[in-house]
């Protein structure tokens, strides 16, 4: 038989022992609630945080601009020597008091000085009476400086049908200062003949079509 006298205070004991347990489980929830909550890194909207770090990808794959190099005006080096312009009997056929000039340099501010600064050829005949002298020169421009040679001469000169048919062959004439100049321009090269002894666009064809036809 039971002893109910004794029941009541195992009772008691059963439940101070249960909530005792149940105070300390919730203490010891608390405290690592308390612990997790501050290690716990924050979560964060990656759009926000990336927004302003990287920049708009339109922009970054653009790719830089950068000027673009201007041609250079030029001229190619001329492979025909001056006795391959005119030969000897050419220049006798033209005048027998002509003959080679072994001396000759571009006269200052003439078109064979322009012409030797762009790797022209430059050739000289004199007159072996009177001195006088005939200057010839040749370049192989490339499209820049052919471009803008016709334009001075152009503005400078007259054109002269007669010594070519344009655009394959464009001739100009001017006489200036004592000295007559023809320029003749086609598709490889700028030629120029100088002579006190032209006097007007007719005097300088003789010597522009034998240039020309061993320039082919």
């Amino acid at each position: 038989m039971t002893d109910t006298r004794v029941y009541p205070t195992l009772v008691r004991s059963a439940r101070g022992r249960t909530g005792v347990l149940l105070a300390a489980g919730t203490l010891f929830a608390l405290v690592l609630t308390g612990c997790s909550g501050g290690d716990q890194p924050k979560p964060t909207n990656s759009a926000s945080a990336t927004s302003g770090a990287s920049a708009d990808p339109a922009e970054s794959a653009a790719p830089s601009s950068s000027p673009t190099p201007t041609a250079e005006a030029t001229g190619s080096a001329i492979t025909q020597t001056c006795g391959d312009l005119l030969t000897l009997q050419d220049v006798y056929d033209f005048n027998p008091n002509y003959g080679t000039a072994p001396d000759y340099s571009p006269s200052a501010g003439s078109l064979g000085e322009t012409a030797a600064k762009y790797n022209g050829l430059t050739c000289g005949w004199s007159n072996q009476t009177s001195g006088e002298l005939i200057e010839i020169s040749v370049v192989a421009p490339n499209d820049v400086l052919i471009t803008t040679l016709k334009q001075q001469a152009d503005a400078d000169s007259q054109a002269v049908p007669s010594y070519g048919t344009p655009p394959t062959v464009d001739g100009f004439f001017t006489y200036a200062n004592g000295v007559g100049q023809a320029q003749v321009f086609t598709e490889k090269y700028w030629v120029t003949l100088s002579t006190s002894a032209f006097f007007e666009p007719g005097d300088a064809e003789p010597l522009i079509s034998t240039v020309m036809s061993h320039l082919g």
